[in-house]
């Protein structure tokens, strides 16, 4: 029978010699961590994996050490580090919350002063408080509901069961290490308790675990069946002039928000004409799988007869494709070749 009073203390002593070692955390045992890195870090993670942002986040931290620095920096030069990320709005809201946090002196040591700011959602203030200010609070993500769903058998499916699970994850929360504890939940749940095959024979947590017992850990947590993406349809221009091509900062609300990018039209919602006079001859098509969709642009090239009605031309050899959105950066690729050849 599962002694839910021993799971911590277990996953404690297990955490302490399996640790993951990553850019943003301290060694277990060790002393909090700095609250910027662990919210840099947790704003990357989200929808990224760890692999993905272990390089990003080393170069921010290198050109931005604190986050005065980071609240200091130009938006533009912000945006083009994040390109690759995606989820262009984390961006915005992590420059936005450097410059709150900068002007009032530091982060809040609470989790409802962090829940104040800009894009600081449940998670990533629980993250905060536990990993680097030791309060006890839980910290709950996709890793942590699998091991939580499998240890009491929870056969409710995502997303609705995610209520009860935060409920039965609270229980299990330690007073002492906090933040080593969700460190541990989140290690568990990426390298043993993971989604295919979890490696239930070397588990820490085994014996304590309902679902391995009734023979079901793999089938957990059930999922509510997901419902088809809609596509949709847009256009965008790839527009020459002598040895530039046409740019324009997208909104800086919206999808791809405050990026570098073509122009284009329809997808997004915004019904506008070509960027300027131009003879425009369709050179191919790039999908793209957004969050909610999937979208077909349709490629058009041509060389601007006259001015351009929007945008800003960025000649050939200053061009950074990975400066650019993934969306854009296909555009990119499909443009070359014609203008390669």
């Amino acid at each position: 029978m599962r002694d839910d009073k021993v799971i911590a203390p277990a996953l404690l002593d297990w955490y302490d010699r399996h640790a993951r070692v990553l850019p943003w955390r301290v060694p277990p045992g060790g002393p909090p961590a700095d609250p910027y890195r662990v919210w840099l870090s947790e704003v990357m993670l989200q929808q990224t994996t760890v692999a993905a942002v272990k390089s990003y986040f080393q170069r921010f931290t290198e050109l931005w050490p604190t986050v005065q620095d980071l609240a200091a920096a130009p938006d533009a030069q912000v945006m083009a580090e994040w390109a690759g990320l995606g989820y262009y709005a984390r961006a915005r809201n992590l420059l936005a919350c450097a410059r709150q946090v900068a002007a009032e002196g530091g982060f809040p040591t609470t989790r409802a002063g962090l829940r104040a700011l800009p894009g600081i959602g449940p998670y990533t203030s629980a993250a905060i408080a536990a990993i680097a200010q030791d309060a006890p609070e839980t910290v709950v993500d996709g890793n942590v509901e699998r091991v939580v769903a499998r240890l009491f058998a929870v056969n409710t499916p995502l997303p609705r069961a995610k209520p009860e699970l935060t409920a039965l994850a609270e229980t299990l929360t330690p007073q002492e290490r906090p933040g080593d504890y969700a460190q541990a939940m989140m290690d568990l749940g990426a390298t043993i308790c993971t989604p295919r095959n979890p490696a239930c024979a070397i588990c820490p947590l085994v014996d304590r675990c309902d679902a391995r017992a009734e023979g079901i850990a793999a089938e957990l947590p059930r999922k509510a069946p997901k419902q088809p993406k809609p596509t949709r349809q847009g256009t965008v221009w790839v527009a020459r002039s002598g040895d530039a091509i046409l740019f324009e900062e997208r909104p800086a609300k919206g999808l791809l928000g405050g990026t570098l990018a073509f122009p284009s039209t329809s997808w997004d919602g915004r019904d506008l004409p070509p960027p300027g006079p131009a003879d425009w001859q369709e050179i191919g098509q790039v999908r793209h799988v957004f969050t909610h969709f999937t979208l077909t642009l349709t490629v058009l090239l041509g060389d601007l007869t006259g001015n351009p009605q929007r945008g800003h031309l960025v000649r050939l050899d200053r061009i950074e494709r990975d400066a650019l959105p993934g969306l854009m950066r296909k555009v990119w690729d499909v443009a070359q070749a014609e203008i390669a050849a």
